[in-house]
């Protein structure tokens, strides 16, 4: 079975990560899939970015006002 654990942290010094309180054992492989998070100020500029998008309907005409 799978297991995931997320955790959160601010990089100190360029290249290097430390993580402490794993909850995986001496000798266990995993895998690590490190993704950069957008800066805050990123965030507030463009609110809508990575955020889902639903078309409700997607092949009516752009100008098609009758429903």
């Amino acid at each position: 079975m799978q297991q995931a654990f997320r955790a959160e942290v601010v990089i100190a010094q360029n290249g290097k990560l430390l993580l402490n309180g794993l909850p995986f054992r001496k000798g266990e492989q995993v895998e690590i899939i490190i993704l950069s998070q957008p800066r805050k100020e990123m965030a507030e500029r463009y609110p809508l970015r990575q955020k889902p998008v639903r078309y409700d309907r997607p092949f009516d005409g752009v100008g098609d006002t009758s429903r």
